[in-house]
């Protein structure tokens, strides 16, 4: 466990706190989680107080802090509330939304906050891996499966040469075949996916980069990685009406993309000549 995190962006401690959740015992869980759901009451709790509404004991609340990363339990109710201090009351909202317009503020509400553990140099080293990549497999499956091929598309058409195949054994074969200088990009909200992991697993065998795009931090796929970029987590309070989890992996995709090839000589030609072959294929033949 990381025992040094940096002071998550503004808004993102909660989402921080998720995406670690799955690596801690059941008393240390119990205290997270009180700190995602009522973090608005825990900022006013001391130790003691915290201890006793989790059912734990001090110990296991500074024990818990401390293996999420933070210095103690005074740091994370600072962090907590400075976003609190930070964040938009939601009672601004009008007292009656159209279905369609609450659903779309309850997702950027969810969203606002994803990138809480989100790591900045990790994120820069990837994009880097991929620039300089000789070849690029993506994978996916499951709900993770169109991230990932919609991503793919947008390297060709920046004119990076990639893969990303749908059947599972193709994923395997081709993640057997990278060498070193190549990138596995892996795409897995629990990061526990057992084919996207064997994809994973022959890549980094065979010496090549693997780049995770995952939501939680001690995950098997995040353990795995070179660089395992970290977010969504938070994004699940209403994951009964929505994919939060996806729409976040495809904004944190298509940034990656453009931080790996938008500065590349060559891309923007290769993307006039991508939009000239659609044109070609949307557009009636004139005379």
């Amino acid at each position: 466990m990381n025992t040094n995190v940096a002071a998550p962006p503004l808004g993102g401690t909660r989402a921080l706190l998720q995406s670690l959740i799955p690596s801690l015992v059941p008393s240390e869980r119990r205290v997270a989680q009180a700190c995602i759901d009522d973090a608005d009451q825990i900022t006013n709790m001391s130790v003691a107080e915290l201890a006793k509404h989790t059912e734990t004991s001090p110990a296991t609340v500074v024990r818990a802090c401390k293996r999420m990363g933070f210095r103690g339990y005074q740091h994370l109710r600072e962090l907590l509330l400075r976003d609190q201090a930070a964040a938009t009351p939601s009672n601004n909202r009008p007292s009656f939304q159209h279905p369609v317009a609450n659903l779309f503020t309850q997702a950027i509400e969810e969203i606002d906050g994803a990138l809480g553990s989100l790591d900045l140099l990790a994120f820069d080293a990837a994009a880097e891996s991929i620039r300089n990549c000789n070849r690029l497999l993506i994978v996916g499956n499951g709900a993770s499966l169109a991230p990932a091929q919609s991503i793919a598309l947008h390297f060709l058409v920046s004119g990076k040469v990639c893969e990303s195949p749908a059947d599972i054994v193709t994923q395997h074969v081709s993640a057997k075949l990278l060498k070193p200088g190549d990138v596995c990009l892996a795409v897995s909200d629990s990061g526990m996916n057992a084919f996207t992991l064997r994809s994973a697993a022959l890549a980094t065998e065979n010496g090549a980069t693997l780049v995770a795009i995952t939501s939680f931090g001690k995950s098997d796929l995040a353990e795995l990685a070179d660089h395992a970029l970290i977010a969504g987590a938070g994004a699940r309070s209403w994951t009964e009406r929505t994919v939060p989890a996806n729409i976040v992996q495809m904004l944190l995709l298509t940034v990656l993309h453009a931080a790996a090839l938008d500065e590349l000589p060559g891309t923007r030609a290769a993307r006039a000549d991508a939009l000239d072959e659609v044109h070609n294929m949307v557009l009636p033949e004139h005379e």
